[in-house]
């Protein structure tokens, strides 16, 4: 991104928000805000906008130009990538973006759950083409193949309890270059033997998979979901000696690449990002 389009390059005020329905769990807020603060940038503000995916658009064409960019959360990812009049590759080969930023010309989306993805991994010491195994078959789903991809993987196992779902993310597959092994539920158990797991379903379904995997060394798991934590998915990966990330890991990341897209500051100040995310979710 050139110097002229970095919103806010002018040192003047800018808004920014996380837009979603429901949105007042949302602890985006307390992430950008705390990261404002720690840059100096103390005219800026970020708020939480609750928002149907049929107000979308009405609510984009109505932001000033003092709006330097918008967070999407469930269920507008897909309805912002229609809106914006650009887009990263990812976020065209995963259907959906979570990142709306202004330029010039329009709105440009991103999808920072799979560069944030990537970064958690990677954290955790994931290495280059790994064997990968996801767990479920909707949006998240299809960020973890993207993130698969850029890990260097060319096959994904990927896990669902609706033989179509994964006829359904083939069109995501295809784009990212990565070939998919479909596997039955209830063989979950024998598919997590591999050098990464993400489990990308709603809260509980994989509950019962924990004491079933026989977990091998040097597995790193991702468990997309973060309250309550620790899943019973995680706490039987802890309890075999292997790195775990949680959701609330990946809510970091990729707030720290919006912020630096939103703002021009690279790169985040993310300790104070990461400080005031620990807080705040602690007293949930």
């Amino acid at each position: 991104m050139t110097a002229d389009l970095l919103p806010g390059a002018d040192g003047a005020a800018r808004r920014a928000a996380v837009c979603g329905k429901p949105i007042g769990h949302s602890l985006s807020p307390v992430i950008h805000r705390a990261g404002f603060a720690a840059a100096g940038l103390t005219d800026w503000s970020y708020d939480a906008i609750e928002c149907a995916e049929a107000d979308l658009p009405a609510l984009v064409a109505g932001l000033g130009p003092e709006w330097a960019g918008l967070s999407l959360t469930m269920p507008l990812k897909e309805a912002a990538l229609a809106l914006s009049t650009s887009a990263t590759a990812v976020a065209q080969a995963t259907g959906a973006a979570n990142t709306l930023i202004r330029r010039a010309d329009g709105w440009h989306a991103d999808n920072t759950d799979v560069s944030g993805m990537v970064r958690v991994l990677r954290d955790a010491g994931v290495g280059t083409a790994p064997t990968v195994t996801v767990l479920g078959g909707g949006g998240t789903a299809r960020a973890a193949l993207a993130a698969a991809a850029q890990l260097g993987a060319t096959t994904v196992s990927v896990v669902t309890r609706r033989p179509e779902a994964v006829a359904e993310l083939a069109p995501a597959a295809a784009a990212l270059g990565v070939t998919l092994a479909g596997v039955a539920w209830t063989a979950a158990p024998s598919a997590c033997d591999a050098d990464v797991v993400i489990s990308t379903v709603p809260k509980g379904v994989a509950d019962p998979l924990a004491p079933a995997i026989a977990w091998r060394g040097g597995t790193v798991l991702f468990d997309a979901l973060y309250d309550p934590w620790p899943t019973p998915l995680a706490a039987s990966a802890v309890a075999s000696g292997l790195p775990v990330v949680s959701g609330l890991d990946l809510l970091l990341a990729q707030g720290l690449g919006q912020f630096e897209q939103f703002t021009g500051v690279r790169p985040a100040p993310e300790p104070a990002m990461r400080a005031a995310l620990l807080a705040a979710a602690a007293q949930r």
